[in-house]
């Protein structure tokens, strides 16, 4: 029944493997994705290898080498916050204000920011239904739960993309995430801890005025002072999830990393004869991907952060194809996001204007 997002039913033929091993383009691809970011370049594991016979091991983080690599992010990350506090909390990007960008301008483009998002999310959403996952390819059903689970999904994803009932999903996408502990476990959801930034995302922000609930539900549209946390709320998720697949694929489980690179040989390192083993390269990405989320939880340098991202997370598409694409679209919504987004408190204002905006106000925006 169910035909799941896996290599070996990818289009064409072609597994990731076969691409990298045997066309130049795709060599080169995943070469120069390694070292521009290979917390990236290996971030999802699981999408493309049984991870069955490779539990999570909690306890290998404090033995070495882990320790070593787990210590040197969070090195990493205080040096980067202690930075980010010097420059009073201003990234070296310039913001959009410093392109002519006015307030009007910024108010209007984040107008669009919920229609965007919505989008990203609801085509995903749709892909795992259909195949009978749980939001990521790797989070399979079974038993009833394709069915179940599939429509719930599909459901949100309708609502998603025509902005319909858009609070009332929230809570359903934050529910089923919830169910999704018993369908399919407790570490593929927190793997999909996005989720749960999107879900308080539209709770807090709606779908904004470019949404049929804009014209036929204006009143059940959140009121204005909630909209001010929903970036947060999006970042912080989408930070969160990374922090923790930096640890169930990487830095606690270093014997499912290396068996993947056995699988989709990317360790681009030793393949151009310098002497690193895979484990140490596995571990390197996991630090990096650790940094990742962090930066963004805590948001230090979240532009910064998401422009060394942006690239190999579209490099990649080169290797893993539309597994990789379908699945990575909430993570390129949150990427535009947060590069258009100005984190001052005089910009809560604009963002709030742009959400509640447009020819009809929302009745809570009108009193």
């Amino acid at each position: 029944m169910r035909t799941a997002l896996r290599p070996a039913r990818h289009a064409f033929g072609a597994r990731p493997r076969d691409v990298v091993a045997n066309t130049a383009p795709g060599a080169l691809a995943g070469a120069t994705f390694a070292l521009l970011h290979p917390g990236v370049a290996v971030a999802h594991e699981k999408w493309f290898l049984d991870a069955g016979a490779y539990p999570t091991l909690p306890g290998s983080v404090l033995s070495l080498p882990n320790l070593a690599y787990l210590v040197a992010a969070l090195v990493l990350v205080a040096v980067a916050a202690w930075v980010w506090r010097r420059r009073g909390r201003r990234g070296f990007v310039p913001e959009l204000s410093a392109f002519g960008a006015d307030p009007d301008r910024r108010a209007a483009l984040y107008a669009v920011v919920p229609a965007v998002v919505g989008v990203h999310l609801a085509v995903p959403l749709l892909v795992s239904g259909v195949q009978g996952s749980l939001f990521v390819p790797n989070a399979e059903l079974s038993g009833a739960w394709p069915y179940l689970l599939g429509v719930v999904q599909i459901g949100i994803a309708l609502s998603l993309f025509y902005g319909a009932l858009v609070r009332l999903t929230a809570v359903a996408l934050a529910v089923t995430w919830f169910v999704g502990w018993v369908a399919v476990g407790i570490e593929p959801m927190l793997e999909a801890s996005h989720v749960l930034g999107f879900a308080a995302f539209f709770w807090l922000a709606g779908r904004g005025p470019f949404a049929v609930d804009r014209l036929a539900f204006p009143r059940w549209e959140p009121p204005v002072r909630l909209a001010r946390a929903a970036v947060p709320a999006l970042r912080i998720g989408t930070g969160a999830g990374l922090i923790v697949l930096a640890f169930t694929e990487k830095l606690a489980n270093l014997p499912l990393a290396t068996a993947f690179l056995q699988e989709y040989p990317i360790n681009v390192p030793a393949a151009l004869g310098l002497p690193v083993p895979d484990g140490a390269f596995m571990l390197t990405a996991g630090a990096i991907e650790l940094f990742v989320g962090l930066c963004l939880v805590l948001n230090v340098f979240p532009r910064e952060v998401i422009l060394i991202a942006w690239f190999p997370f579209n490099l990649t598409l080169a290797v893993f194809d539309w597994v990789e694409l379908v699945g990575h679209l909430p993570i390129y919504g949150v990427m535009a996001t947060l590069l258009v987004w100005e984190a001052r408190p005089d910009e809560d204002r604009l963002w709030s204007r742009g959400v509640h905006g447009g020819p009809f106000p929302p009745t809570r925006a009108i009193r």
